[in-house]
């Protein structure tokens, strides 16, 4: 159960790298000046999920969702954040 809830935070991490990259290339933000660094961005999340589908698929449940902690971990916190900012009402001011 762990590793599932784990493996759709990646998903929707990556989904979300993948829109941004794609919205960048329709609008010019993402040229070659800049496209190892997406490359970069792209692969080391999708390394990520697919380390921990191959060590899951070998029975190595609990190191993959170790493994995906790395993901998942900080885009729970962010999410937090947000959700907390969404609901507080703050002040820029």
């Amino acid at each position: 159960m762990t590793f599932r809830i784990l493996f759709g935070i990646g998903v929707l991490v990556l989904a979300g790298l993948v829109f941004f990259f794609l919205q960048g290339l329709g609008d010019g933000s993402v040229s070659g000046f800049n496209i190892k660094l997406w490359a970069a961005t792209l692969v080391a999340p999708a390394a990520v999920l697919g380390l921990a589908f191959w060590l899951e698929r070998r029975g190595r449940r609990r190191a993959a969702s170790l493994v995906l902690l790395i993901l998942a971990a900080p885009a729970a916190l962010v999410g937090i954040v947000m959700g907390l900012l969404a609901v507080a009402e703050v002040h820029w001011n």
